[in-house]
């Protein structure tokens, strides 16, 4: 059946390592078959926060993070991607998941993305700058107490390092019905945190990842480390800013080594609203495959989600071994909640976590608040 005339119109989110990748993969996939993809993006913020049913009944195409899939499967607005006919290109992408990256799209039965880009909170360093990045925690608050730390604590980043310190310290918080955390295990995270936020620049309250190592990257920067920071790969390549920085696995707060970083990255799904919705299948597990993984998409700046792009020898060597350093903490990452009613709950907790530590309260009534939020967010919305 021909394709030729068909246009899709998809939506990712603005930096070059999510639209950079998309525009020449779908180049190529217009060569290959005729089907044009032209590309939107959106902000970080909105990345993280806009309503997913809105794009979708605007786009074909959505590049989408996993926690949003309970809220999704209740308004019905993305076409489930396990087909029939594309079961063993299901499997291969199943095998080839880097951690937990492909499961996190799984929901009540159904596929809903597949992963494109993997992340998890990592650990940057400026190697210029630190001979070597700290492997335990009291490492990195002696940095902080010389002010050469940021950490990006802007919602919903603060409550990203509370999930990681929990689950680090041996306490991953809740991901169903349950208590959130336990009071002590909570307030264990939070004094952490909290500890280290006392020593960061005030301006990291309102700083993500990307401003942190817009930071880091500048010449004449004082910053040398972010503990905790979802990896960017682009930074770590030669050239992309003024100084080069590198990620590895994060320290140790716990006793386990670098387990329970809070997963991130995204995936590619489609709009049940598409007129074209098997065209859109065919580019999303085509993009989504490993050799287009390890090729296009990490040779145009993207951070790909599939394992034979972070075994790539060349991969490897283009970014630093970004893939390499990193991957033992990608493999120990936690998947976050996915119920209907989290994305609310994200940034309410955020909130929460962040009046808690400029205010200075109690960590006990900050956990209870955490608890509280947490029980509501499965209540009918």
């Amino acid at each position: 059946m021909s394709t030729q005339g068909i246009t899709l119109k998809g939506m990712t989110w603005n930096h070059p390592r999510g639209y950079d990748p998309m525009v020449a993969c779908s180049r190529l996939w217009e060569e290959r078959t005729g089907v044009t993809i032209t590309w939107d993006k959106r902000s970080l913020q909105d990345f993280e926060t806009y309503p997913v049913e809105d794009l979708a009944r605007a786009y074909d195409l959505i590049v989408i993070d996993h926690p949003h899939v309970g809220q999704i499967t209740r308004e019905t607005c993305l076409a489930p991607l396990d087909v029939p006919e594309k079961a063993a290109e299901a499997e291969a992408l199943r095998a080839g998941s880097v951690g937990a990256s492909f499961p996190s799209y799984h929901w009540q039965g159904r596929q809903w993305g597949l992963p494109i880009d993997a992340a998890t909170q990592v650990q940057a360093v400026r190697p210029d700058l630190l001979s070597a990045p700290p492997q335990r925690w009291d490492a990195v608050i002696d940095l902080a107490r010389e002010g050469r730390v940021l950490l990006p604590l802007r919602p919903p980043h603060s409550l990203m390092c509370f999930y990681t310190l929990a689950a680090n310290l041996g306490t991953p918080c809740a991901v169903d019905g349950a208590e959130f955390i336990a009071t002590e295990a909570g307030a264990g995270a939070f004094e952490a945190l909290r500890e280290l936020a006392a020593l960061v620049p005030s301006m990291c309250f309102e700083m993500d990842p990307i401003a942190v190592l817009e930071a880091m990257a500048e010449t004449g920067s004082a910053y040398v480390l972010a503990p905790l920071i979802y990896g960017y790969v682009s930074y770590a390549m030669a050239g992309f800013r003024e100084k080069p920085v590198h990620f590895c696995d994060i320290p140790s707060a716990g006793k386990n080594g670098p387990v329970g970083s809070a997963l991130g990255g995204t995936g590619i799904a489609v709009s049940a609203f598409s007129s074209s919705p098997r065209d859109a299948i065919d580019f999303a597990y085509w993009i989504a495959s490993g050799d287009v993984q390890k090729g296009l998409y990490a040779a145009s700046g993207g951070q790909p989600g599939h394992a034979a792009a972070w075994e790539d020898g060349a991969v490897n060597a283009s970014t630093a071994d970004f893939y390499r350093a990193t991957r033992a903490t990608l493999e120990a990452a936690w998947v976050r909640p996915r119920h209907d009613g989290y994305m609310p709950f994200q940034q309410a907790a955020s909130d929460r976590i962040n009046r808690g530590l400029l205010e200075k309260h109690p960590a006990a009534e900050v956990v209870a608040d955490l608890n509280r939020l947490f029980r509501e967010s499965f209540k009918t919305i």
